[in-house]
């Protein structure tokens, strides 16, 4: 494909990107890779009751040209299943597209997944496209406004250059080709983002200055939701679109095809888009500067118009849906509190909080504005339910009937009410329920494991090892927090983690909250509201005044593969418990709650990442109190 800008070549049937020709370089793509290792889409997938996964990069068989004239080609590469791949090849009908425009610097890919009915089942852990790029030429990455950097070399982290440390995506940089990186800890989570703020990221060539950017227009096709996380650019250069994967979720959100059922969904488009400095500046901002602004372009003109397959619908073939939301929580305001900066959106419909784990279907994402209002265009046709989830307060919104978007449809739900969970006054809270232990305390990472860029920097959480510091700031007990006294944002540590001892072997830990009742209400109920950001093959168990009791009072059960403590997330899937809390567990004067971790292996990385604790009263209407 070829405009006049660039040159894009790709293997013919197989669909794989060989070479990228623009501003004078033969070919921005890695050379020293074999051809079917520069650009590309892939899965990775596995049989039910099989062990293993398989990682397939989707080569096709055949070719076809759907488009060409004088402003746009499309390319269409696809593979049809059959029954004697059963096992070797996903059982999917893969249809991959590539478009290129007159007059644009860049191209796009997009991609049509088709399960038809009776075929085998599978699981689908993760898809997206990957480009790999010349180490020689893109030695500089940026994926926000604060994080970007000259990143280490691939060779870095090879031994003897580089040190792996606790599992191989982690290398600490001996002896790099850049003495300036010698010591930094370089790690592809470190570059993970939600959902929300992965709109664009990429790469920067020095000599001459070219900008190679990914930008991802639409979250639709994407799972888990606007915060949920996935990787972005890291050492390779590699640049990936991110749309399925169980990064910071675990099984959850590997979707499940069972009993031969009919699938099919539509990746993408997303775009490639390449820049460079027509001032014969060295400035790379600038062009940074530049991808951002081709991303609002991009996003303002989705859904695009030009892709020729009848399964993207156009914007006259989808819907809208607006309104207003409020918050009734009586024990904070007397009135409605219009649910400012809201996260409300569309998805398959479910429970409430089912669009967190929801993974085949698409979903259509805003934030309410200042007075509860919102406005969420380009609905693909369907059924859906309407979620919503409120920073500040804890629980999850649904509107209980089901919205059908036509072509066309403007919906107006009017105005909504959410009541979040709440039996009584607050007595006591630690943290904000904002889905995230980002507010609580992180430590200043081991000198000898810092990432540079990170360093005062508002991502702190980002820096390896953070776990281990738990063990030194608590060598012979664990964390106990006084309410009233105790600061979550100073004396909550970010994670609840085992404890390593001096032999390297780990220990179950026990914090503790200590509280006051200056009465008890006897035969009344009261509530513990336990929200968590993040759970990894652990249980929590709680108990009140007692820390030996048995059977506990609650305990979460085995919970959780989020993996967020060791990838640097602050947040994975979130955990709401409303514990009942009988008075008699309870006294007048001094309590404490035990929350007691139990890893289903002990290790560095099980545990879990508070979101927000809550205890509740009894209403006003429970039984006489017990004075002091």
């Amino acid at each position: 494909m070829d405009n006049g800008i660039l040159q894009v070549t790709l293997s013919k049937p197989d669909g794989i990107i060989t070479g990228v020709r623009y501003n004078g370089i033969d070919n921005l793509m890695e050379i020293i890779n074999k051809e079917d290792n520069r650009g590309y889409w892939d899965v990775v997938w596995a049989e039910p009751g099989r062990r293993g996964i398989i990682f397939d990069t989707l080569k096709a068989t055949e070719f076809k040209v759907i488009l060409q004239n004088e402003n746009q080609v499309e390319l269409s590469f696809t593979r049809t299943w059959n029954v004697s791949q059963k096992g070797t090849v996903i059982p999917l009908n893969i249809d991959k597209r590539f478009i290129m425009l007159r007059g644009n610097s860049g191209f796009y890919t997009y991609a049509i997944y088709e399960h038809l009915r009776g075929w085998p089942d599978f699981d689908l852990e993760e898809t997206r496209v990957a480009f790999k790029l010349r180490k020689d030429k893109f030695q500089y990455m940026a994926i926000a406004d604060n994080r970007q950097r000259k990143m280490p070399m691939p060779d870095d982290r090879k031994a003897p250059r580089g040190q792996k440390l606790a599992y191989p995506e982690a290398v600490r940089l001996i002896n790099p080709i850049d003495p300036n990186m010698k010591g930094e800890v370089d790690d592809k989570y470190q570059y993970s983002c939600n959902n929300e703020d992965n709109k664009v990221h990429g790469w920067i060539c020095a000599n001459p200055v070219i900008g190679f950017w990914q930008i991802t227009p639409s979250d639709e096709f994407r799972t888990g939701g606007l915060v949920k996380q996935n990787l972005t650019s890291h050492v390779g250069p590699t640049m990936l679109a991110m749309f399925q994967s169980r990064h910071y979720s675990g099984d959850d959100l590997a979707p499940k095809f069972r009993n031969g059922e009919y699938w099919k969904k539509v990746f993408g488009p997303v775009f490639l888009y390449l820049n460079s400095n027509s001032t014969g500046g060295n400035d790379m901002k600038l062009l940074w500067e530049d991808a951002k602004s081709q991303m609002l372009k991009e996003v303002r003109s989705w859904p695009y118009n030009f892709p020729a397959s009848n399964d993207f619908p156009k914007a006259n073939q989808r819907g809208s849906v607006s309104g207003r939301l409020f918050v009734r929580d009586r024990y904070i305001n007397g009135a409605d509190i219009s649910a400012k900066s809201a996260y409300i959106g569309l998805a398959l419909p479910g429970d409430a909080g089912s669009w967190q784990r929801e993974c085949k279907g698409y979903q259509f994402w805003t934030k309410t504005n200042a007075d509860g209002s919102f406005s969420i265009a380009n609905i693909r046709t369907g059924n859906y339910n309407l979620y919503a989830w409120v920073p500040g307060f804890i629980g999850d919104y649904k509107y209980n009937t089901t919205i059908t978007i036509n072509p066309g449809s403007a919906i107006n739900v009017g105005n909504l009410v959410y009541e979040p969970p709440r039996d009584g006054p607050t007595l006591w809270e630690v943290g904000i329920p904002n889905r995230s232990a980002a507010e609580f305390f992180v430590p200043d990472p081991n000198p000898l494991y810092i990432n540079k860029l990170y360093i005062n920097h508002p991502d702190r959480f980002r820096q390896y090892g953070l776990w281990e510091r738990y063990a030194e700031l608590y060598p012979n007990g664990d964390l106990i927090y006084t309410v009233g006294k105790s600061d979550f944002r100073k004396d909550w540590f970010f994670a609840h983690v085992t404890r390593k001892k001096a032999d390297n072997t780990y220990q179950a830990t026990t914090w503790q909250i200590k509280f006051t009742l200056n009465s008890v209400t006897k035969n009344a109920t009261y509530r513990l509201r336990l929200a968590l950001a993040s759970a990894t093959h652990s249980e929590l168990q709680v108990r009140f005044n007692d820390s030996n009791v048995k059977p506990t009072h609650f305990s979460t059960g085995l919970i959780g593969e989020d993996n967020s403590i060791a990838r640097h997330g602050i947040h994975g899937l979130h955990w709401l418990y409303n514990i009942v809390v009988q008075s008699n567990w309870l006294v007048v004067g001094e309590n404490t709650i035990f929350l007691t971790l139990r890893p289903k292996i002990l290790g560095p990385f099980v545990g879990f990442m508070y979101d927000y604790i809550r205890l509740e009263g009894p209403s006003a209407n429970s039984a006489r109190e017990i004075e002091i």
